[in-house]
Formats: structure tokens, sequence, C-alpha cells
């Protein structure tokens, strides 16, 4: 099959290195900020940054309601730290005017790690994505502090003040983590996601006709 379009959310946040993640994975990729780029784009990643502002910016450029649309129609969606917060149904430590894309049955806590200077590195074993745990980088991080039951959780932190806690979750289509990526030069979290997304083509393509139309 063609290599898949998986679009990055360029609104705020670190769209490049999620962008140069994806290429590396095998897929290509795709900024977006408008509705029409949206569109064309086989799955998104939302990036870190600052959740509320994100939100914000989705609502501005119109784009908000049509990504809750395409997530209900099974569109393949992973978020980092903000973006895991911006896929929660349900957020503590919200402020007042917080909106949210919704899809993931999750409570998260905001900023659960600490402030800015409170970030830190610790292992996390992920064992979807092989035996060696991935070291993750948490940046003013949340955490998971409720999952539904259709809510896989595939990674806890190892070790230290907050062992045990869930930073990493899938339902469905759906992959969240709390902690970055993109920031180190481990490339299986966004492999995995491009394998995601290439399963949901995939079982698009099945349900067609040679002549490309619905079955």
């Amino acid at each position: 099959m063609k290599s898949p379009t998986i679009g990055v959310l360029a609104l705020q946040g670190d769209a490049r290195e999620h962008l140069r993640r994806i290429e590396s994975a095998g897929a290509t990729g795709s900024p977006v900020r408008r509705e029409a780029e949206l569109a064309t784009v086989d799955g998104l990643i939302l990036p870190g940054g600052e959740s509320t502002t994100i939100a914000k910016l989705l609502n501005r450029f119109e784009l908000m309601e049509s990504l809750r649309a395409r997530i209900r129609a099974g569109l393949p969606v992973y978020g980092s730290c903000a973006g895991m917060i911006l896929l929660a149904d349900r957020i503590l430590n919200a402020a007042s005017d917080q909106d949210t894309v919704g899809g993931m049955d999750i409570t998260v806590r905001r900023n659960a790690f600490g402030r800015q200077v409170e970030s830190f590195e610790n292992r996390v074993p992920m064992p979807a994505i092989g035996a060696a745990p991935f070291w993750a980088a948490f940046i003013r991080a949340p955490w998971v502090e409720q999952a539904g039951p259709r809510v896989e959780v595939l990674g806890r932190v190892s070790g230290g003040a907050a062992d045990g806690r869930v930073v990493a979750v899938r339902q469905g289509a759906l992959l969240a983590t709390s902690f970055h990526p993109e920031l180190t030069d481990d490339g299986r979290i966004h492999a995995f996601f491009v394998d995601m997304v290439r399963e949901v083509v995939s079982g698009a393509s099945a349900v067609r006709d040679p002549a490309g139309m619905p079955r």
C-alpha cells in the first residue's frame, strides 16, 4: 500500500520534530492548520504545547468540530502531552474555559508532574512497542487518573515518586502519551502510530470495490 499521510496540528507546539519522526517511520508528514488540510490526512498528531491555547486556536481556525467529527468516524489520532489532555473526555486541574476535543474515555490531570522546572526523564516499560523501556521526557506533563473499560494501558512510570502512574494509553484508533517522544532518539512510538494508521487505511480499502466505491 502507498505511504499514509499523517498530519501534525501546527497551530501551537512542536510540530517540526513530529513531522521528522513521521517521515523516518515511512509515512508522509503534513502540517495541518486548516479544515481543508485536515480533510486530506489519514491520521493526525496533536503535539505538546499549552492545551488551553491549542483548544482556543482549534475553535478560532474552525477545526474543533471537524476534528471531533473525524474522530467519531475513526480517524487515527495520537496526542502527546497537551495532545493527551485534548483527547481526554475529562480533565482535572483544568482552566475555567478549558475546551477539549475528547474521544478517549480517560480522566487526565493537567500538570500532574509539576511545573516546567520540575521536568524530568524516566523509563517507561511499553511492551506494545518492544522489550526495551522507552526513555521518556516529561515536561509539565499530565497523567491518567482514570481509564474506562475500553482503554488499554500501554505504559506506566517505573521508579521514583510517580512510580506506577499511567502515562500511555490506547483506545481503538486513538493513542496518547503524557511525554514527548519527538524529543528523544527513539522512534518506536511514532512507528507504532504509523502502523495504527496503516491498519485503519487498509481496513477502509478492504471494503471498497476495484472502482473505489463502497460495497
